[in-house]
């Protein structure tokens, strides 16, 4: 990492060179200027500060919990939602037949048909979502259909256009976690379906943005750190990580090939663009060092012994003074170096 910040200083020194020659230090190496040495064009100041030291990664900005969503109804499908609605309770995800396949919240699949006489985990989240949707003013939610539960979905089915039965199952209701957002539609109007086709790939309604993170720069995703993101239109917003995997993925031909881990950042706010996915880039946190010397990158200078220095400049004269280089960040770079202190003047390119 730091190779290739200090790659990046030599590239900035080079752009300096119009105002300053190769520094040369004297013989005794105490940071005397060469005699002929011309005065810098412009100053800035030593400051002692924290440096954050960066590595910016390719993501994604997509939403959460992708996954696919099949239904038990059979026949002709002739409504389907478009890609990027919204789902919520009590809506439909699709009609076959013209009879509503309906979003309930729960985490258990329907896996059979419920009914009067029937108990469990099932019964109560059913019940709980009649209750929510405003059915069964009698109705207690617990784990068993009772006559009152009977008459509540009589009621919804009613509401629903659906076949009068009291019993309600896997081609009628499809429990997902939450409102969903359509992000694939796997089928379309006048197509047959049959139990367990896909019908659609949808998603949460949480904004992330996902990395692929090469598996090299691993350590750079920890889970909670703070990241920032660049959003399309240069829009920039804070983030953090929530979640890093912990098996690697093999892609691309046997001559490219990459291994990566999934990394999962949520934001902080709601990005203002509207696009469903669009490409970002991620400001990954390497190296955090706190209270060190710090001058602008564009103030080193090359010396003739292969390093670094900066021309200190104090009153009318100047002098080079050999560095050593520590951490980068947000265009500063740490140096330590005899005589350095905080508020003194270094020298750097005209603006």
């Amino acid at each position: 990492m730091k190779k290739l910040l200090a790659a990046a200083a030599v590239a900035l020194v080079g752009a300096a060179a119009a105002w300053t020659a190769t520094a040369v230090l004297s013989d005794s190496g105490t940071g005397t200027a060469a005699p002929t040495r011309a005065p810098a064009p412009a100053t800035a100041d030593i400051t002692r500060q924290d440096l954050v030291d960066t590595e910016t990664v390719d993501g994604t900005l997509t939403y959460a919990d992708e996954r696919t969503v099949t239904t038990e109804a059979r026949g002709t499908v002739t409504w389907v939602p478009e890609e990027g609605a919204l789902v919520k309770r009590g809506r439909s995800l699709m009609r076959v037949d013209r009879e509503p396949v309906t979003l309930m919240y729960g985490k258990l699949p329907l896996y059979r048909t419920l009914e009067r006489g029937v108990e469990g985990p099932d019964v109560t989240q059913l019940e709980r979502n009649l209750k929510a949707l405003g059915y069964g003013d009698d109705l207690t939610v617990d784990d068993e259909f009772t006559y009152a539960t009977y008459l509540a979905v009589l009621e919804w089915q009613e509401d629903r256009g659906l076949p009068e039965t009291g019993r309600v199952d896997a081609a009628q209701v499809v429990f997902q976690t939450g409102a969903v957002r359509i992000g694939e539609v796997k089928t379309a109007v006048g197509r047959k379906t049959m139990p367990g086709q896909e019908a659609f790939k949808v998603t949460g309604t949480k904004r992330l943005v996902h990395v692929d993170l090469d598996t090299d720069d691993q350590e750079l995703a920890r889970k909670g750190a703070k990241v920032t993101v660049e959003l399309p239109g240069g829009e920039r917003a804070k983030g953090r990580i929530t979640a890093v995997g912990t098996v690697a993925e093999t892609s691309g031909s046997q001559e490219n090939q990459t291994t990566t881990v999934d990394v999962d950042i949520t934001l902080s706010k709601k990005p203002k663009t509207r696009l469903d996915q669009a490409p970002v880039d991620v400001e990954l946190e390497s190296e955090r060092v706190k209270g060190v010397l710090t001058v602008p990158v564009e103030a080193l200078l090359a010396t003739s012994a292969g390093g670094f220095g900066v021309e200190v400049v104090e009153g009318g004269s100047n002098k080079i003074v050999p560095v050593e280089l520590g951490a980068f960040g947000s265009g500063r770079v740490e140096v330590k170096g005899s005589g350095l202190a905080e508020g003194m003047k270094v020298g750097v390119p005209a603006a």
